[in-house]
């Protein structure tokens, strides 16, 4: 068996950590960093979670806030414009993924030759190369972007959410720190908390999965089931805010190794054709593509359900697969997660262009992960 892996050189995980920047830095021989980050931590002044550390150490910075909930091909290039127009040595993504992944793409625009555009680095082309470290200081406890080879962005021209990989993308660092998920509104601790389960479901069932893979999504799948509902329902619990932001990481290792399928193919066209947040999109479909893919791999299904709290260890691999079909649905529920109309998306509308996001999600190649495959010919 031939297994590659990959992952930061450096995580430091527990509350608290955010505090550690400056030390990272000059761990890492670095001393100018351009912090990517969005309106929003500026606006309430979350951001000074990281700058006030680094300003107690004497550390200048350069801030980029333009980001966008679902990244676009546009504000890169004007990251990329300033990083250019200023002196940097590192990057920091601090916020939700959209801030990790435009600093992700922002960073292999920079070291790419001038002209490039980021749909040349869209998959199958690996997008090795980075101009500077990357640091990845996560706000949220979902996309587990601070662990993984990948960046999701769209572009404006065609309205197609790229998925570009490799290890360009992959941070050299990051601080993963619960306390920041503390003020988290609830819509998007639902969210992204979903968005970490499929994470976690996704590679432990993908064709692409492997012995270190399954490991951290099997910890992350324990970790995240049983306080899913908990951090919506009572965003001050500390250990069940804990629990989330250690399992979005560790899903975050499993899919950036194993790969994701069908669930976000699927997915991505949906924001970027409707503008539905990435993690909802994938609530809207989990239940069903798991119900339509449990018997191509029941025994993977079965044993994640119970590994996530949703059937007793017990059960058989039938019954546990069943249980977490009705769990999944169940949790949407719970979480106040709309249908495609609920959300307000006009049914000819999407109709009209369900034939191009189909194309769109077989191109990213995700589906072909999936233990059910779809293919343009049909289905196996």
């Amino acid at each position: 068996m031939n297994i590659q892996f990959f992952a930061p050189r450096f995580l430091d995980i527990g509350g608290g950590a955010v505090t550690r920047i400056a030390a990272l830095l000059a761990r890492l021989g670095v001393s100018a960093p351009l912090i990517v980050t969005d309106p929003v931590m500026v606006k309430l002044g979350l951001i000074r979670q990281l700058t006030d550390p680094l300003d107690a150490a004497g550390i200048g910075y350069t801030v980029f806030s333009q980001t966008v909930p679902e990244p676009i091909d546009t504000v890169i290039d004007a990251g990329v414009a300033l990083a250019r127009s200023t002196v940097i040595d590192c990057i920091i993504g601090f916020g939700g993924g959209s801030p990790i992944d435009t600093a992700k793409a922002i960073n292999i625009l920079l070291a790419a030759a001038p002209g490039a555009k980021l749909r040349d680095f869209k998959v199958p082309v690996s997008a090795d190369h980075a101009a500077w470290p990357l640091i990845a200081v996560p706000t949220t406890a979902g996309t587990g972007s601070e662990a993984t080879r990948f960046t999701v962005i769209t572009d404006t021209e065609t309205d197609e959410k790229m998925l570009i990989g490799g290890l360009g993308a992959l941070p050299v660092a990051a601080l993963v720190d619960y306390e920041l998920t503390l003020s988290v509104p609830a819509r998007t601790t639902a969210d992204t908390g979903i968005d970490a389960f499929t994470h976690a479901l996704e590679a432990f069932v993908s064709r692409r999965a492997a012995p270190i893979s399954d490991g951290y999504a099997r910890t992350a799948l324990g970790l995240i089931g049983p306080h899913l509902r908990r951090v919506y329902q009572t965003p001050d619990d500390r250990a069940a805010r804990e629990a989330m932001m250690l399992g979005a990481t560790l899903a975050g290792l499993a899919f950036s190794n194993a790969s994701v399928a069908l669930v976000h193919g699927m997915s991505r066209p949906i924001g970027a054709h409707f503008h539905v947040p990435h993690g909802m999109s994938n609530a809207m479909l989990l239940p069903a593509i798991t119900d339509y893919s449990l018997n191509a791999a029941l025994p993977r299904y079965a044993e994640a359900a119970r590994l996530a709290g949703f059937a007793p260890v017990d059960a058989a691999d039938q019954s546990a697969g069943a249980a977490l079909v009705a769990e999944l649905a169940a949790i949407n529920r719970d979480l106040a997660v709309p249908t495609p109309s609920g959300f307000g998306i006009d049914p000819a509308q999407w109709s009209a262009r369900r034939a191009v996001m189909a194309d769109q999600a077989l191109a990213s190649g995700s589906p072909a992960n999936n233990p059910a495959v779809i293919r343009s010919g049909g289905i196996t």
